[in-house]
């Protein structure tokens, strides 16, 4: 037979197993199939920002690194971890003046819709304490993508000092569910829900779409300032879940 007729010949069965593997890969090929196990599948196993919100949460946390190290130097130390704008602040400031600054800073940054504020005022955090929160990330990570029902992949971890901070858009029965496995992993201290609660529904209609937000924090009392014992990771004992 001629090169060209068995190449004619081998097209359709290519083209078969191509949509096999897009099948069994369902974050490479996008695909959502509305009801049964493979929406549910789908939502956990996405990001629930639209790309444009991911590109600009990027560009914020490398602002936040930029403008801190402008202002502050090597006196200290602040990070931001951005959601659909939302941003987390964490680190050490010497004087409660720095953490003002370090806030106003932030919320005069360009797509940042809210800042959540929980830097501490005190010395640098030890590099060994830092590197034991790296650990600590990784084995929530880890927890978490192996826990069924979570949706990992759009669900943002952010270790300082042993407490676990938790941010992504979630139904709140994924965001319980989440927050109880963290609480259950070696070496945290304290987890702090900052997800943004959204409806199955909406996830499930029109999942384009970004779902209408309702902030988790906003029926909750406000966070203990960052240099009271509840925010510095002290104690041997797991903490409750906020």
């Amino acid at each position: 037979m001629p090169l060209s007729d068995r190449l004619s010949a081998t097209r359709p069965l290519a083209r078969c197993l191509l949509s096999l593997a897009c099948l069994s890969s369902l974050s490479g090929c996008g695909l959502l199939l509305i009801g049964g196990t493979a929406a549910t599948t789908t939502l956990v196993a996405t990001d629930r920002r639209t790309a444009g919100e991911q590109v600009d949460d990027q560009t914020i946390e490398l602002r936040v690194s930029s403008e801190m190290n402008k202002a502050f130097g090597d006196k200290a130390r602040v990070v931001g971890t951005a959601y659909a704008g939302r941003l987390l602040l964490v680190g050490d400031v010497p004087t409660d003046a720095d953490r003002q600054q370090a806030v106003t800073i932030a919320r005069g940054i360009t797509k940042v819709r809210e800042v959540d504020d929980y830097i501490r005022v005190g010395d640098l955090t030890p590099l060994s304490v830092r590197t034991n929160d790296t650990w600590i990330t990784s084995k929530v990570k880890s927890q978490l993508t192996t826990t069924e029902n979570v949706p990992f992949r759009t669900i943002k971890v952010t270790t300082e000092r042993g407490i676990v901070y938790l941010m992504g858009k979630v139904t709140a029965t994924e965001g319980d569910l989440a927050a109880k496995v963290v609480s259950g992993v070696s070496g945290v201290n304290k987890v702090v829900k900052l997800f943004q609660i959204v409806s199955r529904e909406s996830l499930i209609t029109d999942p384009g779409k970004p779902a209408p937000v309702t902030d988790s924090s906003a029926s909750s009392p406000a966070a203990a300032p960052a240099s009271s014992p509840a925010a510095d990771g002290g104690g041997a004992q797991p903490m409750p879940v906020q």
